[in-house]
């Protein structure tokens, strides 16, 4: 099986023989020759051929081996140790057992830790969820497509795997089909070159659900695009949900077709900002409770505070605390926290805030072109923001009136001081909307 654990195999043992506090002699005796079997529900199965010593193995050595794993490919696994006779017995059983026909390979591609119990919901995905949360109760019912997009790790994978399980959960004889839009494209190449094309589109358009992930990596490939194209309409047409990510809106991927284009604006379309400081205090805490780490609250706070950037980041640095924390057997405090991440967080200079600064940070915020903040365009949904920009120049910087206005679209002085007031007030009678400012804020000040 390839798994990356496995593919890794040699890395985690050099880490265990090299790194960690096994003495060379215990190393020879009880871990050189353990070799990993399968990853199974996130248990990884270890052949060992000691029977007198496996039990030692697990009482000693579990938790060096399962930090060496976390170390080397950034994940937390359980792990079982199997005499052969016993790996043997087990092949035999799964070989005399009948198969369901749904049971193959496309559906091993999801990561049993991928559910709506694991996902963590915040102000920046709550819409995402809902949709997914919908999708996976009504497939084909609710939005059709769903079409979720956002940067790299911040929980799109997750959602998507999420109702893949939850509708197997359901209804374990769907036909439902993961697979990111290289696979499609490499399977599509394959039948052309084995003359097969019947054969994949047998596989892709009969099924229940099709979830493709990274669909902007088929824009530009006419051929992968005019199949997906016939894929997606005879799915839709059968009234089959189809399941699309990426890491932009339809209207901004380039050189993708029209007709793929206007399709996926069909349904929903949900984004996902990365996540604000409380939810990135809430996933590390899931986490924690979910592997039953002691993580200390001022631990949590500390990585919560310097990695702002995704989701995978911010589990890569607890990973690191944990593994360091073993390796150099010390407790777990914000002091080892900060040395053991100093590579990756350095201290920020007090960096000049500037309006254009705070005009994209309350343009990301609104989820507006921050060109339409400076712009003559009056909606509310520009203005307000506008106004935002105002207050926040008035407040974080020392320019003038004047100053401000100029860069803010050449505005008068006296349309800055309506500005700064009409927040003013509302900051008063508004105790929701103080927040609001107080968290952008934080975002352009990083205090």
């Amino acid at each position: 099986m390839s798994h990356s654990v496995i593919e890794k195999w040699d890395k985690i043992q050099a880490l265990l023989r090299d790194e960690s506090d096994i003495s060379k002699i215990s190393y020879k005796t009880f871990l050189e020759n353990l070799e990993p079997i399968r990853v199974q529900d996130n248990t990884i199965i270890i052949k060992t051929d000691d029977e007198i010593g496996r039990d030692y193995i697990e009482r000693k050595y579990s938790k060096s081996i399962i930090i060496a794993i976390r170390e080397i490919v950034g994940e937390i696994y359980n792990i079982k140790f199997m005499l052969p006779s016993e790996i043997a017995k087990e092949k035999k059983k799964v070989s005399n057992k009948k198969i369901p026909t749904n049971n193959n390979n496309e559906y091993n591609g999801l990561n049993s830790r991928y559910t709506f119990d694991t996902f963590v919901v915040g102000n920046n995905n709550k819409l995402a969820h809902a949709a997914a949360l919908a999708v996976a109760e009504s497939p084909a019912e609710a939005y059709n497509p769903l079409f979720i997009y956002g940067g790299v790790g911040l929980g799109k994978t997750h959602l998507m795997h999420s109702i893949a399980h939850f509708i197997l959960s359901e209804n374990s004889e769907s036909k439902v089909l993961y697979v990111s839009s290289e696979k499609f494209t490499n399977e599509l190449i394959k039948s052309i070159r084995d003359d097969k094309n019947e054969e994949f589109r047998q596989k892709y358009r009969n099924i229940d659900v099709l979830l493709v992930d990274d669909i902007q990596f088929i824009a530009g490939k006419e051929r992968t695009q005019e199949e997906f194209f016939h894929t997606f309409n005879t799915l839709y047409e059968a009234k089959k949900q189809i399941i699309i990510s990426s890491d932009r809106p339809p209207k901004e991927i380039e050189t993708l077709e029209e007709r793929l284009r206007s399709r996926f604006e069909w349904g929903l379309i949900a984004d996902i900002q990365p996540p604000d400081f409380e939810t990135r205090m809430a996933i590390l805490q899931k986490r924690a409770e979910m592997e039953h780490l002691n993580l200390p609250n001022d631990v949590i706070q500390y990585v919560a505070t310097n990695i702002k950037s995704n989701i995978r980041e911010l589990e890569g640095g607890i990973n690191k605390i944990i593994a360091y924390s073993t390796l150099v057997h010390k407790d777990l405090t914000k002091e080892l926290a900060e040395d053991a991440l100093k590579d990756l967080i350095t201290p920020e200079k007090d960096k000049e805030i500037t309006p254009q600064f705070i005009l994209e940070i309350v343009a990301e915020h609104y989820n507006i072109n921050p060109a339409d903040i400076v712009s003559k365009k009056r909606p509310r949904e520009i203005a307000y923001p506008r106004q935002i920009v105002m207050y926040l120049s008035r407040t974080l910087t020392d320019l003038s009136l004047p100053k401000i206005g100029q860069i803010l679209g050449k505005r008068d002085h006296t349309t800055i001081i309506h500005g700064y007031e009409k927040i003013s007030k509302d900051i008063q009678k508004d105790s929701a909307f103080k927040n609001t400012i107080e968290i952008l804020t934080k975002k352009i000040t990083g205090k």
